[in-house]
């Protein structure tokens, strides 16, 4: 089957860069409505619709900031709506809504199948499905395995349907990177010590952050390995594969060790810990910075050195075509990259004998740079409004806006206008970088009618 064209493109009138954002406000409103009833709330309590409105946009978005406790405030009813609104937001609307054809036996038209293919990154619509029912396949044995973990630990705890319920729960939540828990008050700050609860949600969160492409080039290099009974298993490795888990090892190895060095001592963290758990913690403190929201010790105890680098690693993020937020690891690695070839004096920005794509450091520059302005003014916004601190506000829509979840105690105080700011800032976080890259991307680049003489600009 032939690559889809541009004018193929156009006759499906709907592009993902259109179809993602409508979808996400429509899947929001929804879930707000159905969050709204109330059957959705737990008795004793009442719920207006702003709150409604925040948890369904804080479940779709994947991102965790809540303003009222999951645990109590909600039925059970109401904690469905939110898992499934989790998992939908998760996989994306494209996704969802395909495998729901295919397990109803319909057929993927043409335009579905180009929906798939851009939602995905992928060159060709030939293999879609095939595709997507491997990533189905995929995220139902990684959130199966995390469930049955926790289980271990929830069951005797909890009792069977409840631990069972738990489980289940906690595995989506980590996978999707929503960092949304219904164990209490304390997300898992009373688990901090445990290695089981610990590095199963670690493992979730960066399975979930990795990237579908990222999953199946290193599932099939181990194959070929086998196959071909020799260790060459780096070797087998795209490009792309290699620098995302060089990327992802780097920032957990640097965020551990800048959360171990800042943190060792504070008593409100770490200090009380024993040396195992301090260098576990740091971990887990460095990878749920990328996009997941779990929080094992206090947020707001954390020193302003250790919330500071925090807000750079969550404008990171997570990898392409993941369930994470974030500007994603390899659009800043092709920044810097580009960056350190231009300082060595080189004519192309290149990677391991292979050129990077002009177009794509383009791209990856619009991302950023869009990204970071929109997250700057909405905290500076936050902080007019809410008169809060600079490194809470901060911390608070960079972890909106990266689609992470973690708060120095902000979100549960914040008003009117502040909730309202920061529903911005996560809807913003979930479809700016994607819809913005899509529409990058999109081939139908509007050249000048007219070639202007150069313009002579200095910069730096």
């Amino acid at each position: 089957m032939k690559k889809t064209s541009n004018n193929d493109r156009k006759k499906l009138h709907i592009t993902s860069a259109q179809l993602i954002p409508v979808g996400f406000l429509g899947l929001i409103l929804l879930g707000s409505l159905l969050l709204y009833l109330p059957v959705s709330t737990a008795k004793g309590y009442e719920t207006d619709y702003l709150t409604a409105l925040f948890t369904a946009v804080t479940s779709v978005c994947v991102t965790g900031l809540v303003v009222v406790d999951t645990y109590a405030h909600w039925s059970l009813f109401g904690k469905v709506i939110i898992l499934l609104l989790i998992q939908v937001g998760g996989l994306g609307l494209v996704m969802v809504a395909s495998m729901m054809l295919v397990a109803w036996g319909s057929k993927i038209s043409l335009k579905a199948r180009v929906l798939i293919m851009d939602s995905f990154n992928l060159d060709t619509v030939r293999g879609t499905v095939r595709f997507m029912c491997r990533v189905a396949a995929g995220v139902m044995l990684v959130e199966m395995t995390g469930a049955v973990l926790y289980s271990i630990r929830f069951v005797p705890q909890f009792g069977r349907a409840r631990g069972w319920w738990y489980a289940v729960f906690h595995s989506v939540s980590a996978f999707c990177n929503a960092g949304i828990d219904i164990l209490g008050p304390s997300s898992l700050i009373n688990y901090h010590d445990d290695p089981l609860i610990m590095i199963t949600t670690m493992l979730l969160i960066i399975a979930g952050g990795l990237g579908y492409i990222v999953w199946f080039d290193i599932a099939d290099s181990i194959a070929m390995t086998i196959k071909n009974r020799k260790i060459r298993f780096i070797r087998h490795l795209r490009e792309h594969t290699r620098l995302v888990l060089f990327c992802t090892a780097f920032l957990i190895i640097s965020g551990a060790a800048i959360v171990g060095a800042t943190e060792w001592n504070n008593p409100d963290t770490f200090g009380n810990l024993s040396v195992s758990s301090k260098i576990m913690n740091s971990i887990f403190q460095s990878i749920t910075f990328r996009t997941a929201g779990f929080a094992a010790v206090p947020q707001e105890k954390l020193t302003d050195a250790t919330a500071t680098a925090g807000c750079v690693y969550m404008f990171i993020g997570g990898s392409p075509m993941g369930m994470a937020g974030g500007v994603k690891t390899v659009t800043v690695a092709v920044l810097l990259i580009n960056a350190f070839c231009y300082i060595g004096k080189r004519d192309e920005a290149v990677l391991w004998g292979r050129t990077l794509d002009r177009e794509m450091i383009r791209k990856a520059s619009a991302i950023f740079t869009i990204s970071l302005a929109v997250t700057l003014f909405l905290s500076v916004l936050l902080m007019a409004v809410e008169h809060v601190d600079a490194t809470d506000a901060l911390y608070e829509i960079f972890s909106a806006t990266a689609t992470v979840g973690l708060t120095r105690a902000l979100t549960p105080g914040l008003g009117t206008a502040g909730r309202v700011i920061v529903i911005i800032a996560m809807y913003l976080g979930r479809i700016g970088p994607i819809s913005m890259a899509f529409f990058f991307s999109s081939g139908n680049v509007a050249k000048n009618e007219i070639s202007y003489a150069d313009g002579k600009f200095y910069v730096g």
